[in-house]
């Protein structure tokens, strides 16, 4: 077995400042673990969706695939700094989309995440929003909401959110009058309409299916652009005839610029992984829907999402900093 001259070439790449991971050895790829970073906390929806599919893709590859939690800025932070690394597949990022598509309106431009400095690889599942009122409210559906001529408050789980911007969208949209109330995540905001501090909060449906069931709050409408699969029987808003499809969406990505044999065995096992009855499982008791596209879908549907909220938002002149 000669050794040697293997060893002299992996040198003389070095020596030349390439990118090794990149150009040498993608043949054998993967030949190490491979660290997939998420920009949210451990315990979260983004971590445990980014787990389950580690799980499934590592068992595929036949290398582990270590979750990192990098918190910080939306995700913003630990997405620039895998964008940063080479680009040899073993650093991957867990995307939200409202980092690509809502984030952008209440961040300055230094500040914003471009899909461009990546390689989306595949699209994963969605995460619809729920509008909920408490049951001291007496509301029971929107119109409830639109007659109503009490004073009202309005909980968010933060500003720059999707749930900012789907309920901010709907007040102006119905013309309804309250006081928006920002959070600084759903459990708060959840509370607070259970204990009626706040007669209505936008919410995701994970966090709120268990008092939906228990009878605790009721569900006035979602903000994905089809019915939710676990919520059938509440309309959505845009069949209630307002342009407000907002839903977090999430992907894999890589940084810029992987070889097409890495980037196509990724795509396979993260494949692999979705189709797994463990990963289905997964979604079905996160109250996730699959949203499983190809990345240059993702590009496609999140860019287009980003154009659509920058237009609705100076259409009805909502500010999401300033919330």
């Amino acid at each position: 077995m000669n050794i040697k001259p293997r060893r002299r070439a992996v040198l003389g790449l070095t020596a030349c400042g390439g990118n090794v991971g990149g150009s040498s050895s993608s043949g054998d790829f993967p030949s190490k673990p491979i660290t997939l970073t998420v920009g949210q906390a451990a315990g979260g929806s983004t971590d445990l969706i980014a787990r389950a599919v580690a799980d499934g893709a590592g068992k595929d590859l036949g290398v582990s695939m270590p979750v990192v939690n990098k918190p910080g800025a939306n995700g913003a932070l630990a997405t620039q700094e895998v964008a940063g690394k080479p680009a040899d597949g073993y650093n991957l990022i867990l995307l939200n989309a409202s980092l690509i598509t809502i984030t952008p309106l209440a961040v300055s431009e230094k500040e914003k995440v471009n899909l461009d400095d990546l390689d989306v690889l595949k699209g994963l599942s969605q995460d619809d929003y729920v509008m909920v009122a408490s049951k001291a409210s007496g509301l029971k559906s929107l119109d409830d909401l639109k007659k109503s001529t009490k004073k009202l408050s309005f909980g968010t789980t933060g500003v720059g959110t999707g749930s900012q911007l789907a309920q901010a969208l709907l007040l102006k949209q119905a013309k309804i009058q309250g006081t928006e109330v920002p959070f600084d995540s759903g459990s708060p905001a959840l509370a607070a309409v259970l204990g009626n501090q706040v007669q209505v909060s936008t919410i995701q449906l994970g966090e709120a299916k268990s008092q939906i069931d228990a009878g605790k709050v009721t569900p006035l409408l979602v903000f994905s652009s089809e019915r939710n699969q676990f919520l059938k029987d509440v309309p959505t808003a845009v069949e209630s005839g307002y342009d407000i499809p907002v839903s977090q969406y999430r992907a894999i990505a890589a940084p810029k610029g992987l070889p097409a044999e890495v980037k196509d065995r990724l795509v396979k096992s993260i494949d692999a992984a979705l189709a797994s009855d463990a990963y289905k499982s997964f979604n079905e008791k996160n109250l996730l829907t699959p949203k499983e596209t190809s990345g240059d879908e993702v590009v496609s549907d999140w860019n287009g999402l980003a154009a659509k909220y920058k237009d609705l938002t100076a259409k009805y002149d909502i500010s999401l900093t300033s919330k």
